[in-house]
C-alpha cells in the first residue's frame, strides 16, 4: 500500500476488521483518520452496542496514535435506508438494508464527510479488493472466499471505487486476527458482529410488528387447505422453516414445512413440506433497478455469468438479458431454491463483481404456460422471439 495516497479517512467500527484495516494503514505510512459512524438511535429496547463500539474505536485509535472523529448518521440512515426497509417489507418482499447502507451512508454520506475534513480518499475494513485496468475501476471478490463482502458492495460506482481502499481485502479473518493479536489491538477477540444493529437481540418478527401494522390472515398448503393462522405475510420470507407454529398437522407427514408463496391479494401464506416443491425452486427471475459497475460490460447481451441471490450461496451460473421495460431478465442453468423477491442478485465474472439489482419476480418454467416460459435457452434467442 502506497504512501502517496494522501489523507485517508477509515471508517472505524470498534471491530478487528477496521482495527486492522487501521493498523496496515499507519503501518504503509498512511495519513490515517478514523471516524465512527453512529448510525442508529438506540432506543433502549435491544442490544444496540454503538457506545461501547465507539469506546473501542477509541481504543484503538489510541493504541495507534491516529486521530478521532465521530458523527452521527442516525437521520440520514432512516430516511436512505430503514424507510425503505420498511416500505419493502410492508409490500410483502424481503430487503437487504446492508447493501442501501453501503451505497447510501458508508459510501457517500460517509465519503461526503471525510472529504469536508479534507480527505483524499476513504477506507473500511470490507473484506474485498479494488483494481485499476485499463482506466477503469473494478470491485474484485476478497480473497478470503468465507468472508467476501463484495456483494454488500455491489452498488458502488467509478466515483466510490476511485476514491476507497480497502486494506484488508487480500487477507483471509484468521490473519486479521493474528495481526490484531500481535499489535495488541483491544478488540483482537472481539467477536464478529451478526445481523442489523437496530434489531440487536430482540426477535425479529417482534421488532418489525413495532413498525409495520401487520393482519393474520390463514397458512395454506400448495392445494388450499387451511393449517393455522399466520401473524403477517411481512413477518415472513421465502425458504422459512421456522417460527409457522403448524407442526404435527393431521394428514401431514412428519417433515418440516416451508413458506413457499405470499399471496398477496388474499394476505394468504403458502407452505410446503418438500424442500425441492416447484413453487420453492426458480429457474428464472427479473431484476429491476440494476446497476452496472462498469456499464462496458454489458454492451454485448446476453450475458454469459454467475450470479448468488443471497449473500450465503456457491455461484449460480446463468444468463441474463435486458428487456424493453428496463427491466432484466435472468435465467438460470439450474433451478435454485428460495429466490426472493426484494434481495439483490450479483453478477460475476471469476473474481470480478459486475453489479446488481433487486429481485423483482421470479419464475419456474415447470410452472409457466409454455408462452410465458423465461428458460436458460430462450434468453439467446434473437429479440423479440
Amino acid at each position: 500500500m502506497a504512501s502517496d495516497t494522501g489523507k485517508v479517512m477509515l471508517g472505524v467500527s470498534g471491530g478487528v476488521d477496521s482495527s486492522v484495516a487501521a493498523l496496515l494503514l499507519k503501518h504503509s505510512g498512511v495519513d490515517v483518520t478514523g471516524l465512527f459512524m453512529q448510525n442508529w438511535e438506540d432506543d433502549g429496547s435491544g442490544e444496540c452496542r454503538a457506545e461501547d463500539d465507539r469506546k473501542d474505536a477509541v481504543a484503538v485509535c489510541g493504541r495507534l496514535g491516529i486521530p478521532f472523529h465521530a458523527r452521527n448518521f442516525a437521520r440520514e440512515y432512516w430516511d436512505g435506508v430503514f424507510r425503505h426497509f420498511i416500505e419493502e417489507y410492508r409490500a410483502g418482499r424481503t430487503p437487504n438494508p446492508d447493501v442501501l447502507c453501503n451505497r447510501e451512508i458508508k459510501f457517500k454520506t460517509f465519503l461526503d464527510e471525510a472529504r469536508a475534513l479534507g480527505a483524499d480518499r476513504i477506507a473500511t475494513g470490507h473484506y474485498a479488493r479494488i483494481e485499476q485496468r485499463d482506466g477503469r475501476w473494478l470491485l474484485l471478490r476478497g480473497l478470503d472466499a468465507d468472508k467476501d463482502q463484495s456483494y454488500f458492495l455491489h452498488q458502488l460506482g467509478q466515483e466510490q471505487l476511485a476514491a476507497t481502499l480497502f486494506p484488508i481485502g487480500h487477507l483471509p479473518k484468521a490473519e486479521v486476527r493474528r495481526l490484531a493479536r500481535q499489535a495488541q489491538l483491544p478488540t483482537h477477540a472481539k467477536k464478529d458482529s451478526t445481523g442489523i444493529c437496530f434489531i440487536g437481540e430482540r426477535p425479529f418478527q417482534e421488532f418489525l410488528s413495532q413498525h409495520l401494522r401487520t393482519a393474520p390472515g390463514p397458512i395454506e398448503t400448495a392445494d388450499g387447505r387451511v393449517l393455522g393462522e399466520h401473524a403477517g405475510l411481512a413477518l415472513y420470507t421465502l425458504g422459512q422453516r421456522s417460527g409457522l407454529k403448524i407442526g404435527g398437522c393431521a394428514g401431514a407427514a412428519a417433515a418440516p414445512w416451508y413458506v413457499a408463496d405470499k399471496v398477496m391479494a388474499r394476505n394468504a401464506l403458502i407452505v410446503v413440506q418438500d424442500q425441492n416443491h416447484p413453487l420453492l425452486l426458480s429457474d428464472a427471475f427479473s431484476v429491476e433497478q440494476m446497476h452496472w459497475i462498469n456499464p462496458g460490460d454489458v454492451s454485448e447481451l446476453p450475458l454469459e455469468c454467475a450470479v448468488k441471490t443471497r449473500y450465503r450461496q456457491n455461484d449460480l451460473d446463468c444468463v441474463v438479458r435486458a428487456s424493453d421495460d428496463g427491466s432484466w431478465r435472468v435465467a438460470l442453468e439450474r433451478a435454485a431454491r428460495s429466490v426472493t423477491p426484494g434481495q439483490y442478485a450479483v453478477f460475476y465474472q471469476g473474481a470480478r463483481c459486475l453489479g446488481g439489482g433487486i429481485i423483482a419476480s421470479r419464475f419456474n418454467s415447470e410452472l409457466a404456460p409454455a408462452a410465458g416460459r423465461i428458460t436458460y435457452n430462450s434468453l439467446f434467442s434473437v429479440e423479440g422471439s
